[in-house]
């Protein structure tokens, strides 16, 4: 039985899913799932691209859709269930914090248990989150899409520098130095409160009563971190000034960077992540600061954010998505589309 390629346009939705009734599509797809084909999940129809808006409203029911659409799948017997996730939820949320829950693992268990044998994202928030699956995690680039954009569209590119807008975020503000061949600048610190901030206790853990330590108990007591005000390391003078990123969501910490930019004698500044969440009140705060120009892929919609904020600018990655859709179903090799990528990328 020759290899088949099945979009499914009610099922799954890049990066929200949508199960509400079995289709007759889907349950064509479901029976012939069962003489071994393998089936492949991405947007393709006007009503998919509708769904996959509610991402920004709902991600929850969003990811519960896409698991009882996977395991019905598995329960068809599909021989291979490829996700194609552009942006991969709760990606920030990969690390322990004190005594908190690493929900970016539980997610990847939650989807090896439903059925999934596969995954096709864009830029995770760490690459370690690969790390989290059994199974197969194909973590695609979106650098090549936004460095082509910066060579057409930004006139005088050449007179740019890469800005990290915190040291988090260096090693791959460096990438795209080293690629662009241009130099590098890193901001570092933080806007020190006010007196009224440091007043009401935000600052500050609540005191424990009646805690109980044991008597012969003497740990050592940590300091608390204090960062500098904020500073740029680097010259940004007479430039354009470029910060990249992976994500962008709330935006206030951009709006911050690009007054410190302005005041350091930069003349334009553009911001630039892969993933453009763009959430709560982003489009007017972006629009009404000094940032002259935000660029975004497409795999998060934000049509609505643009119309609010001309500012906002698409770059589109589809080309990169299906092509590794059509790699993996003809059992090509995916090195091609990793070539020239390092670890920092």
């Amino acid at each position: 039985m020759p290899k088949k390629l099945l979009l499914l346009p009610p099922l799954f939705v890049s990066s929200a899913f949508r199960v509400p009734r079995v289709t007759p599509a889907a349950r064509q797809a479901m029976n012939a799932a069962r003489t071994g084909y393998r089936v492949f999940s991405a947007n393709s129809t006007a009503a998919c691209t509708e769904l996959a808006k509610r991402i920004t409203e709902d991600v929850n029911t969003a990811v519960m859709e896409l698991l009882i659409m996977a395991y019905a799948l598995k329960t068809a017997c599909a021989r291979n269930i490829i996700g194609v996730i552009p942006y991969f939820p709760y990606s920030k949320q990969s690390k322990m914090r004190k005594r908190g829950s690493i929900v970016c693992k539980l997610l990847a268990s939650m989807l090896a248990k439903a059925g999934l044998t596969h995954i096709i994202t864009m830029d995770l928030h760490q690459k370690e989150i690969q790390g989290f699956f059994s199974f197969p995690v194909d973590n695609l680039r979106a650098s090549p899409f936004l460095l082509q954009y910066i060579q057409e569209e930004i006139p005088n590119y050449r007179n740019a520098v890469i800005v990290a807008k915190s040291p988090d975020a260096a090693k791959r503000a460096q990438s795209y130095a080293e690629r662009l061949r241009l130099g590098l600048a890193v901001i570092h610190g933080e806007a020190q409160c006010t007196e009224l901030d440091m007043d009401d206790g935000r600052h500050s853990p609540p005191m424990v009563r009646n805690a109980t330590v044991h008597p012969g108990l003497e740990l050592p007591l940590m300091m608390a971190k204090e960062k500098p005000p904020i500073t740029v390391v680097g010259d940004v003078g007479g430039s354009i000034a470029i910060i990249v990123d992976d994500i962008i969501d709330d935006v206030e910490s951009f709006v911050a960077a690009a007054e410190i930019l302005k005041e350091r004698g930069a003349y334009k500044i553009y911001v630039m992540a892969t993933h453009g969440i763009l959430s709560a009140e982003a489009p007017r705060l972006i629009e009404e600061s000094s940032i002259d120009e935000v660029v975004v892929t497409n795999t998060v919609p934000h049509e609505v954010q643009k119309l609010q904020c001309p500012k906002i600018k698409t770059v589109d990655i589809s080309l990169i998505l299906s092509e590794a859709i059509r790699r993996i179903h003809n059992g090509e090799s995916m090195a091609y589309l990793f070539r020239n990528i390092t670890v920092d990328d």
